[in-house]
């Protein structure tokens, strides 16, 4: 959680006004960034600040010290205000409770038998008065903003203000089992009382007596239980308050390249009376003496249930008081990377999620003009994603039922193959839904047969645990082994620290900076996916985003550069992209990490050094361009990230050494397992960790996989292989390897890379394994290079996507348009292409492929 929003839940409601504005110093540090940098006049919204920052290019410690004083003194002239108030009311609490105790006390019987005692009448009656002023009869007790947060127990429907208290009390007694053992009911028996006598008045008293030491008892400890409360809220207060200071001045030393941080908490925050250690020990000594009287009241002197119930009604008051905050923020969090993913509309439903309290209305409606007249008709009706859906499904019936291949299963086959081909290119449903729907269909439609002769077509339960068998193969745990690497890489910024320490060495000159980041997001794109590369190097170049004009072409240039590096980055290692994985299930026998290497880095390198050019001679990012240079981090690596360094790159030389270590480990998934024992075993990454892998990913995968082994399975792949065969003979080797790479990149430009290798990558190993000199892996190894190669269109891969999304915070407005990825992302994928069957087809048959 960002620390803004940890300031907004952890704040006490009414004075969110007086905490630090952590917000407004943050956009006052890019501010001055900027003018450092730049040199553009700030403008300020306030009047008086103007004249400091116009300094601020020559002294910016200046202006920035000046905006920390001021919210310095708003909360330290807060906390003055609020700690005597308290204080008077803990030590009017602590001298009603002392003469509580004072006035009533519990003595041995001649029995062992407890007897209660009153002092004196005097003392009685002053108890009394103080029990009927406690109750808002007599002078009303000064209440502190949260002192009242116990009150909010509700009443049993009373409206008199005296009963109401009374009901919550009652229910309070009820709920927290208010324990008062010298008052017990057994112990207060009148007849036990001064020897046992009974006449009617003492009787009388004897009652009276008891109701008001058990009132005396139950308010004293509601008041303590309030104080309590509002204690730690100052407590907390003082530490989110400093807090604040720490984290805002770390931020300014990053950003602006200064070291004011350690000289202005030493010597101003912690010299403010709100911040003293001496303050501190006040207030932790006003918390312990709360605790201490507490447990001699409720607990029988044991301190540690005391402290327990205590905190246990803190946790009460803030789940209470932050609840509302709490749920908003959550949503907020829940929109937002709704948006960030490119949520889409429902079939059945509207933009907007249904709230409790809305109204119940059925279906959404349009109204739709005809020439007889207007009608309102069901909105989905003329989405084009139900069309879409009616489309898909008379093709699949179609298919299904007009005979075009002798053999039932294969004819079955066809049909399920297209119709979940056409709901992964169109998205009418999600990618990840339409993969669950293979192993239905597989069983439903009796696709599968038996792997020997006669190859009976299986039963169904024989093709659910077939089916279900061929979804969790080794590669699925060569994905799960990836995330977790670059889960541990994300989380413990070894990541951003590698990045942002090669790009610190890349100067200030556009195209050296340009060519460098490209190479940086290729590299993250080997080892922590192609989806969270870009993410990454567009988090680092943010401070050469703020300081450069929105519509310079550097901008243009560095977003087109990362999301056209990071695609093709896709394709160096076998863990960076989905579809390396699914090219590695078609292979046979499969390609070591070092013949990986050895083909797809000299492919990819050679691809971003054009691609670097195309983008100087069409934007030309140098002109008129001023660079802020990124400074690496600061922080020094630790043990942690020394060890997860280890395993990862242990692991790596693992999978490198896969066919050497064969007869040990038998295959790459096997290796995958170590980091994940490693990294979740130790704690490095947590159940949380775990729970945000791209799951939806990993069962588009697993669909895929079952869906080429049904293909396979059936025979449909062999007699699609014969006739695709048929139409290619007599071409060579190398022109059927550029007929499918052109087809691969066309089709791969317009639906997900992973759904393109999951269709096509089996039909091309058939294929190369039908020719007459078989070169199967040879035509899926340039088949999903071809796949990463292809991003032509903002839709073309997770990196495009995310930088079309770019926008600037300030106008929001997006960097990048339509256009800019068409004029730029077709040269590329064409650059690529040549890159692919010249030098990618000399280095696949220098290779062995």
């Amino acid at each position: 959680m960002k620390f803004s929003h940890s300031i907004q839940f952890n704040a006490v409601p009414e004075w969110t006004s007086h905490y630090i504005a952590y917000s407004n110093l943050k956009k006052l540090i890019y501010t001055l960034e900027k003018e450092i940098n730049v040199g553009h006049q700030i403008v300020y919204e306030e009047g008086e600040e103007a004249p400091l920052l116009e300094n601020a290019r020559d002294d910016p410690d200046k202006v920035f010290s000046h905006a920390l004083n001021r919210e310095l003194e708003k909360i330290t002239s807060f906390y003055e205000l609020k700690e005597p108030e308290v204080f008077g009311e803990v030590d009017e609490l602590l001298r009603d409770e002392e003469a509580y105790q004072a006035d009533h006390e519990v003595h041995e019987g001649e029995n062992g038998q407890q007897t209660y005692h009153r002092r004196s009448v005097a003392g009685r009656e002053r108890r009394q008065s103080d029990t009927f002023r406690e109750w808002g009869l007599g002078r009303r007790r000064r209440t502190s903003t949260n002192s009242r947060a116990l009150e909010r127990i509700p009443s049993g429907g009373s409206s008199d203000d005296e009963a109401g208290e009374n009901t919550a009390l009652q229910q309070t007694k009820s709920r927290d089992s208010i324990n008062v053992p010298e008052y017990s009911k057994d112990n207060m028996d009148p007849s036990k009382i001064k020897g046992g006598k009974t006449n009617s008045a003492l009787e009388d008293v004897s009652d009276v007596a008891l109701s008001i030491a058990y009132s005396q008892g139950a308010t004293l400890k509601k008041r303590m239980v309030s104080l309590y409360v509002s204690l730690c809220e100052l407590r907390s207060y003082a530490q989110l308050n400093k807090t604040g200071f720490t984290k805002v001045l770390k931020k300014y030393d990053k950003t602006l390249d200064r070291e004011l941080r350690a000289k202005y908490i030493k010597e101003v925050v912690e010299q403010a009376y709100t911040f003293k250690q001496e303050t501190v020990d006040r207030l932790t000594e006003k918390v312990t003496h709360i605790e201490q009287h507490y447990a001699n009241l409720n607990t029988g002197g044991n301190l540690d249930q005391a402290k327990r119930e205590l905190r246990l009604d803190l946790r009460e008051h803030v789940v209470w008081e932050r609840n509302t905050v709490w749920r908003e923020m959550i949503g907020i969090e829940r929109k937002a990377q709704a948006a960030n993913l490119g949520s889409r509309r429902t079939i059945l439903g509207d933009e907007t999620e249904r709230k409790q309290g809305d109204s119940g209305e059925g279906v959404v409606t349009k109204e739709v003009e005809t020439p007889v007249g207007n009608y309102r008709i069901p909105k989905f009706l003329v989405e084009a994603t139900f069309w879409y859906l009616v489309v898909i499904l008379a093709i699949f019936l179609v298919l299904l039922f007009v005979p075009i291949l002798d053999l039932p299963e294969q004819q079955n086959c066809l049909a399920m193959v297209v119709f979940v081909s056409l709901l992964w290119a169109t998205e009418a449903i999600p990618l990840f839904v339409t993969s669950l729907l293979v192993p239905f269909l597989v069983v439903v439609l009796r696709v599968v047969r038996q792997d020997q002769a006669p190859f009976r077509r299986l039963e169904s339960k024989a093709a659910a645990s077939y089916i279900f068998g061929a979804m969790w193969t080794p590669v699925i745990m060569l994905l799960l082994g990836g995330f977790t690497i670059a889960a541990a890489l994300s989380k413990h910024n070894i990541a951003k620290m590698m990045a942002t320490f090669v790009l610190s060495k890349a100067g200030t000159r556009p195209r050296n900076v340009l060519l460098t980041v490209m190479f940086v997001s290729m590299f993250a794109s080997m080892w922590i996916s192609n989806v969270a590369a870009p993410v990454l190097c567009f988090s680092i170049i943010q401070p050469i985003l703020r300081n450069l004009p929105n519509d310079s072409p550097m901008i243009k240039a560095l977003l087109l550069g990362i999301a056209l590096s990071a695609n093709i980055g896709g394709g160096a290692s076998p863990i960076a992209s989905p579809q390396n994985l699914i090219a590695l299930q078609n292979m046979a026998p499969e390609p070591g990490w070092g013949v990986w290497f050895f083909i797809a880095l000299p492919v990819c390198i050679i691809s971003i050094l054009l691609i670097w050019i195309l983008l100087l001679v069409t934007l030309n990012p140098g002109r008129g361009t001023t660079i802020v240079p990124i400074r690496p981090m600061k922080d020094k690596f630790t043990g942690t990230q020394y060890f997860i360094s280890a395993v990862t790159v242990g692991t790596i030389a693992l999978w490198c050494a896969t066919h050497q270590l064969e007869p040990v480990f038998g295959d790459m998934g096997v290796v995958a397992i170590l980091p994940m024992v490693l990294f979740f075993g130790t704690g490095i990454l947590t159940k949380e960790d775990f729970n945000n892998f791209l799951w939806t990913i990993i069962i588009l995968a697993a669909g895929g996989l079952a869906l080429g082994k049904a293909v396979n399975n059936s025979g449909l792949l062999r007699t699609l292989a014969e006739g695709v065969t048929k139409g290619v003979d007599g071409l060579s080797l190398y022109a059927i390897m550029v007929v499918f790479a052109a087809m691969i990149m066309v089709i791969a430009s317009f639906i997900s890379h992973t759904v393109a290798a999951l269709i096509f990558l089996p039909l091309v190993r058939e294929v190369g394994q039908n020719m007459a000199e078989p070169h199967p892996n040879l035509l899926v190894m340039s088949s999903v290079l071809m796949c990463s190669a292809a991003m032509a269109l903002p839709t073309s891969g997770f990196p495009n996507m995310t930088a079309i999304m770019m926008e600037d915070p300030q106008t929001g407005q997006r960097y990048l348009q339509v256009k800019h990825f068409i004029t730029r992302g077709v040269p590329a994928s064409i650059l690529t292409f040549g890159v692919v069957i010249s030098v990618g087809y000399g280095l696949m048959r220098a290779a062995g492929l």
